[in-house]
């Protein structure tokens, strides 16, 4: 049984896999963070089941990008989880689990999150269902720019959107509304065919991509830190 960890943003959930299905699924919106929510969800999601930590399979985490508090305790809590039950952990980017149910449609998808400041974080991928350019964070605006052909708009991002999506795109733009659930399912199937590859990453060097980092301390800054690279996108 694969356990599903998803902090990413204020929509937040756990859910438990296996052999391709999904058994059981623990979502809620947190308007601050979720620290309170995530151990309770934990323990009754794995409790529904009859279930302890040391009877799962692996973990899987959602990495982001988003915003620093909800992401770290979600992160946080999958290594604590990992390195306790001694269970491999996955990390996948936010953004793929966002595009994941799409990438095999023939079309362009634009995957959208939230960024704050009217700005959104933004993966693309070709038609092959492969990234074929950088995600970076940006006004609506300059992704329109960008778009030449018909094109899926899923994610989060899209929720608030649509219309402005629509108004600039005209039929280029295919849009789906966002299902934050879908992104639990994302996670397990591509932790379970990481997992089954043995790609598992390692707990201790696994670290989310933030949105923008925390403001104490210095001054505040509104760039995105992709994980495993040290170079700033703005």
């Amino acid at each position: 049984m694969l356990l599903a960890i998803d902090t990413s943003t204020r929509y937040a959930g756990v859910a438990l896999g296996a052999e391709g299905r999904v058994v059981s699924v623990k979502s809620w919106f947190s308007s601050v963070n979720h620290t309170v929510e995530l151990m309770p969800a934990i323990s009754a999601i794995l409790q529904s089941q009859g279930m302890s930590a040391a009877g799962l399979s692996g973990i899987a985490v959602a990495l982001g990008p988003g915003g620093f508090s909800a992401l770290r305790v979600g992160v946080s809590v999958a290594k604590g989880l990992a390195m306790t039950a001694g269970k491999p952990l996955v990390g996948v980017g936010t953004l793929d689990l966002e595009a994941f149910p799409y990438l095999e449609s023939g079309l362009p998808v634009c995957a959208l999150l939230d960024a704050g400041r009217q700005e959104v974080a933004v993966a693309h991928f070709g038609p092959d269902g492969r990234r074929d350019r950088e995600d970076v964070v940006c006004t609506p605006q300059a992704l329109f720019e960008a778009v030449g052909e018909p094109t899926i708009f899923c994610g989060e991002g899209v929720e608030t959107r649509t219309q402005m999506i629509k108004d600039g795109l005209g039929a280029l733009a295919v849009t789906v509304k966002p299902a934050p659930g879908a992104r639990l399912w994302s996670l397990l199937e591509i932790g379970g065919q990481r997992l089954a590859a043995g790609e598992a990453d390692d707990i201790a060097a696994l670290q989310p991509n933030y949105l923008r980092m925390p403001s104490i301390g210095g001054p505040k800054r509104r760039d995105w830190a992709p994980q495993g690279s040290p170079r700033i996108l703005g």
